[in-house]
């Protein structure tokens, strides 16, 4: 048998290149001493303070933003695999300064809270099975805070609300460029060695939708046109608009760019039910929308298309405020493939779950039959999110992870 211990050097370093994330680099340096020592402890640190993006797009230079990375995890027993049925646990987790972590819904900007009274103090991740499935990044307003601390909307309303993108130029580097959708539905792109941001005005139709896929910046618009975003500013269209539905997203699958199209539709009051605790919202007296139904479409560069996919086969997507991504259902706690997970204002929590799950709840769409239903009328599928698994070994609350910091 070999002895991994005995790798040189050079071979443990371009390893260690590949693994964009702290945490599987925390991994890497467990293994071993030699594994250790081959890689500095040190992790790279988010860029500090960026300028205002302003709603008019001329250049702020004021230092208005700071950035933080969320990363989401799948959770599990260390043997899983030699269980009948194991529990997985899907969580989200952001460190906003260094040494401070929090847990959030995946799919959402809310924290989870108040904890469970049995939670870990230390959140120990090498007793467990743990996949990185995705990870965004957030923009935060430096020292904004227009809600209290009571208020059901306080833990998000300090967050610019577009997705935001980021791409590291080279391992060796501390440049780093970052994609954005601008208010006025424009590409918005920020470059460390520009110190400024720029605004892309090639707009046929607002964009919906960007992403970091195989190390390039992608985009798509409200008509399905998908481009890529060069660091120059410029685009490469590299699939023509598909139209039909009202909210485009781009997830990665299997190592292939989908995209998915969701339909809306207003709520009428005849489609709301008091008993299941489903209750219509309105917005300076506006009705709230519903997700009816999805398509699912996969890029086929060399034809500038996109194909209409009608099964995911055993793949899940999620799509989430500030990220998507995918699994694979085998690998979820009873679930089921070809389905989609999403957030939906129809679907609103209002019971005892409140302070966890607030605001907007979870939706599942299933392609299969093309039903569509809140994730509370899926047990199995529920205890995926929400509360945590038994296994979690029981201690004090803390919202500190000692133990993801390198």
């Amino acid at each position: 048998m070999a002895d991994w211990s005995q790798l040189p050097k050079e071979l443990l370093e371009e390893i260690a290149k590949r693994l964009e994330s702290p945490f599987y680099l925390l991994r890497f340096r467990s293994v071993c001493s030699s594994w250790r020592s081959s890689v500095s402890s040190r992790p790279r640190r988010l860029p500090g303070r960026f300028p205002f993006l302003t709603n008019h797009g001329i250049c702020d230079t004021t230092l208005g933003f700071h950035l933080s990375q969320r990363t989401v995890f799948l959770m599990g027993l260390p043997n899983f695999r030699n269980q009948t049925n194991p529990d997985r646990w899907l969580v989200k987790i952001e460190e906003d300064v260094p040494g401070r972590m929090h847990l959030l819904n995946p799919l959402s900007r809310f924290q989870l809270k108040p904890l469970p009274e049995s939670f870990p103090k230390v959140l120990d991740l090498s007793k467990f099975w743990v996949y990185e499935l995705g990870g965004e990044y957030v923009l935060h307003y430096v020292h904004f805070r227009p809600f209290g601390n009571g208020n059901s909307f306080g833990d998000a309303g300090n967050l610019y609300m577009e997705k935001v993108v980021f791409m590291c130029l080279g391992s060796e580097s501390n440049d780093f460029v970052l994609l954005t959708i601008h208010v006025s539905g424009k590409l918005a792109m920020f470059k460390s060695e520009d110190k400024r941001w720029t605004i892309i005005h090639d707009m046929p139709s607002p964009y919906d939708d960007v992403i970091l896929f195989k190390g390039q910046f992608y985009a798509v618009d409200g008509t399905g046109r998908t481009v890529i975003v060069g660091l120059h500013s410029n685009l490469i269209v590299v699939a023509n608009p598909v139209f039909g539905g009202d909210k485009k997203f781009l997830v990665e699958s299997s190592g292939e760019l989908l995209v998915v199209d969701m339909y809306l539709s207003m709520a009428a009051e005849t489609d709301l039910d008091v008993d299941d605790e489903i209750i219509q919202l309105q917005f300076n007296g506006c009705l709230t929308e519903r997700t009816v139904r999805f398509k699912v479409f996969k890029l086929d560069r060399e034809g500038k298309r996109l194909v209409e996919m009608k099964s995911l086969g055993d793949r899940v997507l999620f799509l989430g405020d500030d990220c998507t991504f995918s699994a694979s259902a085998s690998e979820l706690s009873g679930c089921k493939g070809n389905c989609i997970f999403f957030t939906d204002n129809f679907f609103y929590t209002s019971g005892e779950d409140e302070g966890v799950f607030k605001g907007r709840d979870i939706g599942v769409f299933d392609l299969d039959d093309g039903s569509i239903a809140p994730l509370s009328d899926y047990p199995e599928y529920s205890k995926l999110f929400w509360p945590p698994p038994d296994w979690i070994a029981p201690t004090q609350v803390q919202s500190q992870f000692e133990e993801l910091a390198l």
